[in-house]
């Protein structure tokens, strides 16, 4: 088979059904690759559109979203798209096709360093030089973007590599020594926020867009607790809004009642949120009178 039927073939293996793109001279090998694939192809009007779609399949359905784009301009109508993902934690992999490699960095047609320029927007990016090599970079895209904190990964596919015949295989094993994601609390922190909140007069649960993947476990501790809980504009849905605990949206377009509460609290669970200036205001004026216990999936 050519690269581009490896690719439908690779994005079947992590499950995928459904893409959203449009096509371009750079990435139409994959494109004509598609009338033999079960994957089916949402059509957009701008690639831009795609990256959003990409992005709200995976808030739907909890699955890594794709989108396709050509080289250049197709490539570069993704970075809003791509930008919203990473700061709200998506998972998304985003495949560009790209001019022919020895045609790269001489300013061709359609021609854009799309790798640099989503560098600052993604989790990770990969320029794939090796038609071989197009299972293990689709199966570590996933990987990357769906664990840890979600976010989007680009695969920039230079066109004389789509053409070209795969002889590879498909079963790769994820090695990624340098990749470690954070996915167990520090358990001497663990206790001093235990403690924290078994001390607290006035404690409140803050829940932001990290809490959608726990909702269960939000609602079991906010239950256990009677703590109150406020859900940020991204975490809406995580804590049902019509529970007695539930207190509304905090912030600029927040209630009055989460506004007031956290001005008088004495503790704050903040789980997977980023505090937001929108959320906080001020920061010397935000919660003055509160220990901040935060929880996040992202050490940073």
């Amino acid at each position: 088979m050519k690269g581009s039927e490896a690719v439908l073939k690779a994005l079947e293996k992590q499950g995928v059904e459904l893409v959203f793109g449009h096509p371009g001279g750079a990435i139409m090998p994959v494109y004509d690759a598609l009338y033999d694939s079960p994957i089916r192809h949402v059509l957009v009007r701008h690639e831009q559109a795609g990256a959003h779609m990409a992005d709200a399949y995976y808030r739907a359905s909890g699955r890594v979203g794709v989108a396709f784009a050509t080289s250049g301009p197709g490539a570069t109508n993704l970075v809003t798209g791509l930008a919203t993902a990473h700061m709200d934690s998506s998972a998304v992999v985003a495949i560009t096709g790209n001019v022919a490699s020895p045609l790269i960095g001489s300013d061709a047609f359609q021609e854009a360093d799309v790798y640099g320029i989503t560098l600052p927007v993604t989790k990770h990016n990969y320029l794939v030089k090796d038609v071989n090599d197009i299972p293990r970079v689709i199966a570590e895209a996933f990987h990357i973007a769906a664990s840890g904190r979600p976010g989007p990964v680009l695969i920039d596919l230079p066109k004389d590599v789509q053409q070209a015949k795969f002889t590879g295989t498909f079963d790769h094993p994820i090695v990624l020594p340098g990749y470690k994601p954070t996915l167990v609390g520090h358990g001497g922190q663990i206790k001093r926020a235990a403690t924290a909140i078994r001390r607290a007069q006035r404690p409140l649960m803050m829940v932001g867009g990290g809490g959608q993947v726990a909702a269960e476990q939000v609602m079991a501790f906010a239950e256990r607790t009677r703590i109150p809980v406020i859900t940020t504009l991204m975490g809406i849905g995580a804590y049902p809004a019509g529970a007695s605990q539930a207190l509304g949206m905090p912030g600029m377009h927040g209630t009055v009642t989460a506004n007031r509460s956290i001005t008088h609290c004495d503790l704050i669970i903040g789980a997977g949120l980023r505090f937001d200036d929108r959320v906080t205001g001020k920061i010397s004026r935000f919660a003055p009178k509160a220990t901040i216990v935060h929880i996040d999936i992202d050490p940073a």
